[in-house]
């Protein structure tokens, strides 16, 4: 009998196994190691010879994410039923789990299960009923019985739940920067600040010369084009005053007449 057979209600089972030996028992699992009627629930023993290779059936409670929802024995001949995973290697030894008969299982995940298989148990005799337990068949003159129980789901306080990612001025910011420069890496042309932005002269540069003032620059009277044409064509049009050079000559030639 399992060790927690008369503890109600139980966790479904996660996973089923076979030993080749009580010594060496993995963490977290339990032992099948007696019958309801506290016989040896050795699955190997012979009847008429005393054999030195034991089996013993073993399952796990641990919360996996997946669960035992069936079991079945089939003949090694038999073939396997569709979705269930035959027991074949013991998990201390690796070597062969059972002989002339095979246990298999069905797993279903952990969320979707409504019920799972929740303990495991061996009779002496396949005639003899327990309650609330459905008998899978004779293995080694024992019956094997296994009896279902609803799966507990998680509280809404044990389920963790997001909080909604609010972007903040800084974080927009941050992101539409990013989107620019992913865009410039691509070649998409963006616009700049001073796209669109005219350049033109300011309007108090645009004075006619007539208008611009004369600058005296060391005595030096710089004058426009069209002042310097004016006074040249005067000049023209005007005797020019003699030269003080010319005005000597004249009169050095008057006074020797």
């Amino acid at each position: 009998m399992s060790e927690e057979s008369n503890k109600l209600p139980m966790d479904p089972i996660s996973a089923v196994g076979v030993l080749s030996s009580l010594n060496k028992v993995p963490d977290g699992y339990y032992v099948v190691a007696k019958t309801t009627d506290g016989s040896d629930a050795d699955l190997w023993k012979d009847g008429l010879f005393k054999s030195k290779v034991t089996r013993y059936l073993c399952f796990s409670r641990k919360t996996e994410p997946e669960v035992v929802v069936d079991m079945k024995l089939i003949d090694f001949k038999d073939p396997l039923p569709e979705s269930f995973t035959p027991v074949q290697e013991t998990l201390d030894k690796k070597e062969a789990a059972m002989r002339k008969r095979r246990l298999c299982v069905k797993m279903s995940a952990r969320e979707a299960a409504e019920t799972a298989v929740c303990d495991i148990q061996l009779t002496a005799k396949s005639k003899y009923q327990l309650v609330n337990y459905t008998c899978v068949g004779d293995i080694n003159n024992m019956g094997l019985w296994y009896r279902m129980g609803d799966v507990p789901r998680r509280t809404s306080s044990q389920k963790t739940k997001s909080a909604p990612k609010i972007d903040t001025p800084h974080s927009t910011t941050r992101i539409a920067t990013s989107r620019q420069h992913e865009q410039q890496n691509a070649g998409i042309y963006t616009m700049t600040a001073l796209e669109d932005v005219p350049f033109v002269v300011s309007e108090k540069f645009h004075k006619k010369p007539q208008e611009m003032q004369q600058v005296n620059l060391m005595g030096i009277t710089i004058k426009s084009l069209a002042e310097i044409e004016e006074e040249v064509s005067r000049g023209c049009n005007a005797r020019l005053p003699p030269t003080p050079l010319a005005q000597n000559a004249k009169q050095t030639v008057l006074g020797c007449n």
